[in-house]
């Protein structure tokens, strides 16, 4: 991505807004905290940040833009800086926890995720919040979900869905305390060079099966599938390493290839406060490190957003076209 204004990109995947467009972020979030009386989840709030968002700092524009144009090798975006209250309430500690009524975070992650696309939540995933907080959980420290404390196996996000997110925003709000907690993120245009002819065959052809997790109460998992998908020289991956399994052993073989991949190619990222990190769905994979959580109100805090590039593409499992799948 190119130097734009007062906007330095980071290491060739990361913005930084200094003070100019960070105070411009803040005051449009601001005004958005009243805006449809705070109600995150109505049509009528959404309708105000997506009108907003386009009067975000254009240097910060530009460089969304890119983004959804080109993903770039790494298949993440982040973009540091942006807003968040300065006296925020302990961590949250129960199970399903989001984000009902607008924050300084929630408004400004949501205007830069609606750039993208359009912003979509799944009814039997944290009742259908828009903003979903992940936090540790106690009890729940060795799921592979977002309330566990245990690594976090690398993953395409909801990969059982029919209808995926392309586009996850993590915002952080609070960081880790002990510093351990880092957001791992690693693109099959990075893995790809690194696997064997015959690897990329066996990942091209139908020989996996992605199951649907607990949270789905159920949900049927992904038809048998292929794990990179589309283009051979530039493909999409579709694999969660907790959840897909291969069918036959040399699927398997092929698979085990992959995780390798991506353990070499993979990028661990500590997120500060106002850090969003905006995962391209369709070529990355992430996980997160293992950490040790306190439950004092000082844990690890972050705020999670799905976008869509395509919303028709939905439109059968979402009623009254909402944008809450069934």
């Amino acid at each position: 991505m190119t130097q734009t204004g007062s906007i330095r990109p980071l290491d060739g995947t990361a913005v930084v807004l200094d003070a100019g467009p960070r105070a411009e972020v803040a005051a449009l979030a601001g005004r958005l905290l009243t805006a449809a009386a705070g109600r995150v989840d109505s049509a009528e709030w959404l309708r105000e940040v997506r009108g907003a968002s386009a009067r975000l700092p254009h240097e910060l524009l530009d460089e969304i833009r890119e983004f959804r144009h080109d993903p770039g090798p790494e298949g993440v975006l982040l973009i540091r800086g942006l807003p968040v209250a300065a006296d925020l309430p302990p961590t949250p500690t129960v199970p399903g926890s989001v984000q009902r009524t607008a924050t300084l975070g929630a408004a400004a992650m949501t205007a830069v995720m609606l750039q993208l696309g359009e912003v979509i939540a799944y009814r039997d995933e944290k009742s259908g919040a828009l903003v979903q907080d992940v936090v540790p959980v106690p009890g729940q420290e060795r799921l592979q979900s977002n309330a566990g404390s245990v690594r976090l196996q690398m993953h395409s996000e909801n990969a059982f869905h029919r209808n995926r997110p392309d586009y996850v925003g993590l915002l952080c709000v609070r960081e880790d305390p002990t510093g351990d907690a880092r957001l791992c993120v690693a693109s099959v245009r990075r893995a790809l060079p690194l696997l064997s002819p015959e690897a990329r065959r066996v990942l091209g052809e139908e020989r996996f099966l992605t199951e649907a997790p607990p949270s789905f109460g159920g949900a049927d998992g992904a038809p048998v599938h292929a794990v990179l998908r589309g283009a051979p020289e530039d493909p999409d991956v579709l694999v969660d390493f907790a959840s897909t399994r291969p069918l036959d052993e040399g699927a398997g073989r092929a698979m085990e290839e992959l995780r390798g991949a991506f353990e070499r190619t993979t990028h661990a990222l500590a997120l500060a406060a106002g850090d969003l990190a905006v995962v391209d769905n369709r070529i990355a994979v992430h996980g997160r490190t293992s950490f040790t959580p306190r439950y004092d109100g000082t844990d690890r805090w972050l705020h999670r957003v799905y976008a869509v590039a395509d919303h028709r593409r939905s439109r059968v499992d979402r009623v009254a076209g909402g944008s809450v799948l069934n």
